[in-house]
């Protein structure tokens, strides 16, 4: 690829100041592996000029990384700021937006958008967001100078939904990585001191997460040798519309920290991910590379990511579910093969890679 000179890099800065999404994640980790780069001397950075830049409101905000500056720029916050300030501080350079969205008027920009969930699932979402993104991203699509996503499926998405031409978009996957950076919990944490074997899950209110697929397999498990726990999503709601009680195997964990979700993962027996519709689907991978097997619904960009390393389920079949559950909890040797698997993929999948592709398909406009 070409090396990148003369024009600056700025990076929208907007996800550092909100709570972390799977969205905000990407977003962190790319930046910091670019951050990297640029520290070792990496000749694929010989010459980037990158910042990233931030509102005023965040100015105050830690910088986490060491070689590429953190200014505040302009006026307001949140999409005002996105719209009105960030475009004008990005003036002659070329604009990398990572979390979705970017401004609607300026040219001179690189936008990533992960999937078309808006579109395909807008349940999940207040009719005021699906809205706007129905109107930005085909807008995005038409301006930008190359549209990025995670999946080849979600390229196929893009172009599907919003009309943007396949040959626009270039594909960036992801990587976690970044779980190994966690520190785990100590000797006290559940997942070290769990009586019985369990399965992880974490809860969501978001309809298209498919969380009432893991209550109505439990349900059909009765009594049975292993618990479910369950990470967050305490709201009832997080289990569909059935007024029954939850079955006794549920056990709810609420709010953890990120060293006691490091050693759930670490020592459960395996991880479900119910959901109807992902962009990528980074819990999984994130799972695979602390060496929890996965169940995952059976998802394009699921498969894509993660092959035969997981076992599959159908988002509409409890039964099926509740089946795998058992197999997977008694069958060590299954264990054991599903995380030789998951090892071989996530050490393709770093975030250094994501790095490097993104440089790869942003370099025409930075010379």
């Amino acid at each position: 690829m070409a090396t990148t000179a003369a024009r600056g890099l700025m990076i929208n800065g907007r996800f550092l100041g909100r709570q972390a999404t799977g969205v905000d994640r990407f977003a962190f980790e790319t930046v910091r592996a670019l951050d990297q780069m640029l520290q070792s001397g990496d000749p694929l950075v010989a010459g980037l000029n990158a910042q990233i830049v931030v509102p005023h409101t965040l100015g105050a905000l830690h910088n986490p990384f060491a070689r590429i500056p953190l200014r505040a720029v302009g006026n307001g916050h949140g999409m005002r700021w996105e719209q009105l300030s960030l475009p004008r501080a990005a003036h002659g350079s070329l604009l990398l937006n990572l979390c979705n969205s970017g401004p609607l008027f300026f040219r001179q920009q690189v936008t990533v958008l992960h999937d078309a969930a808006p579109v395909r699932v807008p349940d999940s979402y207040s009719r005021a967001f699906g809205t706007w993104y129905r109107l930005m991203a085909p807008r995005l699509g038409r301006i930008a100078r190359r549209v990025l996503t995670v999946s080849e499926f979600s390229r196929r998405e893009l172009c599907d939904a919003y009309r943007i031409p396949q040959a626009k978009i270039g594909v960036v996957p992801e990587s976690g990585e970044h779980m190994l950076r966690m520190p785990e919990a100590g000797a006290n944490s559940y997942g070290a001191t769990a009586q019985r074997p369990y399965v992880l899950a974490v809860g969501s209110l978001n309809r298209h997460k498919n969380f009432k697929l893991v209550s109505d397999a439990a349900r059909l498990l009765g009594d049975a040798a292993f618990d479910i726990v369950v990470v967050g999503g305490g709201d009832p709601r997080v289990y569909g519309t059935s007024q029954d009680p939850l079955p006794p195997l549920i056990k709810h964990l609420g709010y953890v920290n990120d060293a006691d979700l490091n050693a759930l993962y670490r020592h459960a027996a395996c991880f479900v991910y119910p959901s109807r519709y992902e962009g990528f689907g980074l819990p999984p991978v994130e799972a695979l590379a602390l060496g929890c097997p996965v169940i995952a619904s059976r998802l394009p960009s699921v498969v894509e990511a993660c092959g035969d390393a997981v076992l599959y389920v159908s988002p509409d079949d409890p039964r099926e579910l509740a089946d795998l559950l058992e197999r997977i909890t008694t069958d060590a040797a299954l264990r054991d093969t599903l995380r030789a698997k998951g090892n071989a993929i996530t050490a393709q999948l770093t975030w250094r890679a994501t790095a490097v592709k993104l440089l790869e398909e942003i370099s025409p406009w930075l010379t």
